[in-house]
C-alpha cells in the first residue's frame, strides 16, 4: 500500500493513494454519466 503523509502544524494525515485514485475514477464516471443524462433531456 502506497501513501503520502501530509504534515499540517501539529497534525499528521496519511492520504492512501489508491483510494484517491478509485475515487477521481468515480467521480469522472458520475459526471459522464451526468453529461449524457442532461443531452437527452433537451
Amino acid at each position: 500500500m502506497k501513501g503520502k503523509l501530509v504534515i499540517d502544524g501539529n497534525s499528521v494525515y496519511e492520504l492512501d493513494e489508491e483510494c484517491i485514485r478509485k475515487k477521481r475514477e468515480q467521480d469522472k464516471e458520475r459526471e459522464k454519466e451526468g453529461k449524457g443524462r442532461e443531452s437527452k433531456r433537451r
